[in-house]
């Protein structure tokens, strides 16, 4: 009974210092610079920032597809159920790939090849991995598009044929075709319609529950964050800034650039009230400010910003932020959600 229980909330996968560089001809993207994730086994974790932050680079780097060159993962260790994915030989990342750790990219558009059916891309994984003729395959694929709500004999049709939101039930659907124990879901319906998208996150999140597969959500769209995810990690010039759960996050946030997300937002209960965007742009990755990588935009930066890079300060079993605030006490912010 005690090994059940231990197996149901081990990680799933485990991030520890990972640094990610992409060298130029002129400069060396610092793109992730020492980010620490953990997922456990059924939970999904959302990675929240805004575009550059390195959200995208962090999950590729758990797939091993940074481009090299440019692209080299400098320093760091991933750990799938306990095995390092960096001591894998590409032989045997690429039984991973697609099996126990699988992707859902940005937009469906692009994601599924024109020329063949959709039966047959669902079915291709499944023949790969779990050693299936053609036709059990398909027999197969056929079943997994049922599971996203597409009538089976849709299945000899082509991408063109499809709607954007039956695109993306298609490419989910090759995603869950081998039951990963992972899956990365990055931006998934930044391309579809406000209907569509709660439709396609309806289906994700009872699909995470019929498989128990863990998910990490990358967004930059707090309401969906809200509406799928149980831990929340915000990312910031290739760091986690501040980490916890929907209830650190949404109701007693800590971290200025965490802060000014919110604020960024629309307030519904008052359609008079100004937007409090965060000013300025993120920082040139090739070229971080010295210190807090985020001082050049908060509000409350004190001198020591610009000095000192923060570290981790603990502030609870679940909640975590960067931020020298919590390390200094002449630094206050007003944290707890939106300013009023």
């Amino acid at each position: 009974m005690e090994s059940a229980i231990k197996e149901k909330y081990m990680s799933t996968v485990e991030i520890e210092n990972l640094v990610v560089e992409f060298k130029t001809d002129d400069d060396i993207v610092k793109a992730v610079n020492g980010v620490n994730l953990k997922v456990e086994r059924g939970k999904t974790l959302g990675l929240v920032g805004e575009t550059g932050a390195g959200k995208t680079t962090t999950a590729l780097s758990i797939l091993r597809l940074i481009p090299n060159p440019p692209g080299i993962i400098k320093e760091g260790k991933i750990t799938l159920d306990g095995h390092n994915l960096f001591d894998y030989t590409e032989d045997e990342m690429d039984k991973i790939r697609g099996n126990k750790v699988s992707m859902i990219f940005q937009d469906p558009m692009t994601s599924l090849n024109p020329v063949i059916t959709v039966g047959e891309q669902i079915a291709e994984g499944i023949q790969i991995h779990q050693n299936l003729n053609k036709s059990e395959a398909m027999k197969k694929a056929e079943e997994m598009l049922e599971l996203v709500g597409i009538q089976k004999e849709r299945a000899t049709e082509y991408p063109h044929q499809f709607s954007g939101g039956m695109k993306q039930r298609v490419v989910i659907a090759i995603a869950l075709s081998c039951n990963p124990q992972l899956l990365i879901a990055d931006e998934p319906t930044t391309a579809l319609d406000v209907t569509i998208q709660a439709q396609v996150l309806e289906l994700m999140k009872n699909l995470r529950e019929k498989y128990n597969t863990s998910m990490i959500m990358i967004t930059h769209d707090l309401g969906i964050v809200a509406e799928v995810c149980d831990e929340v990690s915000i990312m910031y010039a290739g760091k986690i800034v501040e980490h916890g759960n929907l209830e650190d996050i949404f109701e007693n946030t800590k971290h200025p650039y965490t802060e000014g997300l919110f604020n960024s937002l629309p307030n519904i209960e008052d359609r008079k009230s100004m937007l409090k965007p965060i000013k300025g742009l993120m920082p040139d990755p090739t070229n971080l400010p010295k210190g807090c990588a985020f001082h050049p935009r908060c509000i409350y930066a004190k001198e020591i910003c610009s000095k000192r890079e923060p570290v981790v300060t603990q502030l609870s079993d679940t909640h975590y932020v960067c931020c020298l605030a919590y390390e200094n006490t002449e630094v206050k912010i007003n944290g707890g959600g939106l300013i009023e």
